[in-house]
């Protein structure tokens, strides 16, 4: 069987996409089994995060796996200078798949090209973000019943939000009319316009968040302004607070309106916004452990029928 790999959102097909989440929706059904036993999942962490490393370990747990890696690279042999292509290869000697998050654009589609073990990208500088974006599919289609014909509204930094350009590529194979709302210093990359335009897709550009503009909206995704991504920080400070959601604002949003957020938010989702019923970001995170579950069994040739027919469910 040929090595398989979940590296970028655009190499899924429409039926890729809704075959996943069926598969999702089995592990939420049955979260706790043994499927993976034997098997050892990598997890390599270039950069900082929490709810990405520990949804994939915890998938990996609650399957049975064994979980290796490393959470900071300054603990590594990279602090010693160790090379990503020598980093992937030894790991390779110990592990079935590695999950990995890199600083670095394209990072992952290198290790993909010489680690003879599949490969997770776990989010690849500002580049892309696709197990984000499958736990968020997941969670559109829980919430709306449907991935077709929805108005997504993407608000914040647009310009270095790796999860927010996944999911514009993996919607491409739904009709989805999107609205970027950003600051000019945070707008959509051309490259993503012009691949809307290529696709078909429908979209608008605003600069400020009202509660006008997001009357419409179906799901409304927030983001964080990353300051990490700023070598200008003086240009962070000027954006960081040019679109705050409060709650005041959603008293004229569609019933069916849910709020996501990748996390973490800083302060562009004020508290008063998390007792509302279109708040979701958080049962969007728990869904990350479903979707990853379906991501790492997918990579290791499991599939769907495999995890119906599975025997080694635990209570």
């Amino acid at each position: 069987m040929n090595k398989r790999n979940f590296v970028t959102i655009a190499d899924l097909s429409r039926e890729k996409i809704l075959y996943m989440i069926k598969m999702a929706e089995e592990f939420e059904k049955h979260p706790n089994r043994e499927i993976l036993k034997g098997k050892v999942v990598a997890t390599l962490f270039y950069e900082p995060s929490t709810r990405t490393r520990l949804s994939f370990e915890t998938a990996a747990n609650r399957l049975g796996a064994r979980v290796i890696g490393f959470s900071d690279a300054k603990a590594s042999s990279v602090s010693k200078g160790e090379t990503l292509k020598d980093t992937i290869l030894m790991v390779s000697n110990y592990a079935d798949v590695i999950a990995m998050r890199h600083y670095i654009e394209g990072a992952a589609q290198y290790a993909s090209e010489i680690s003879p073990v599949p490969i997770i990208n776990a989010g690849d500088g500002s580049h892309q973000h696709p197990s984000q974006c499958m736990l968020d599919l997941y969670t559109i289609y829980q919430t709306q019943g449907t991935l077709d014909g929805l108005n997504i509204y993407m608000v914040g930094d647009l310009k270095y939000g790796r999860t927010v350009h996944s999911l514009l590529m993996a919607m491409r194979h739904f009709n989805p009319t999107f609205h970027f709302i950003a600051p000019t210093e945070l707008s959509m990359p051309t490259e993503y316009k012009i691949y809307c335009e290529e696709h078909g897709i429908r979209y608008k550009e605003h600069t400020e968040l009202s509660e006008e503009i997001i009357r419409d909206a179906d799901i409304l995704y927030m983001t964080r302004v990353q300051k990490e991504r700023f070598s200008d920080l003086m240009e962070y400070e000027r954006v960081k607070n040019t679109c705050i959601l409060k709650a005041s604002m959603l008293g004229n949003t569609k019933p069916n309106m849910k709020i996501l957020h990748p996390l973490p938010r800083v302060n562009e989702i004020a508290y008063d916004v998390d007792s509302t019923p279109q708040a979701y970001y958080i049962q969007q995170a728990r869904n990350g452990l479903y979707a990853r579950e379906a991501i790492i069994c997918d990579v290791l040739g499991i599939t769907l029928d495999d995890i119906k027919n599975d025997t080694t469910i635990i209570p």
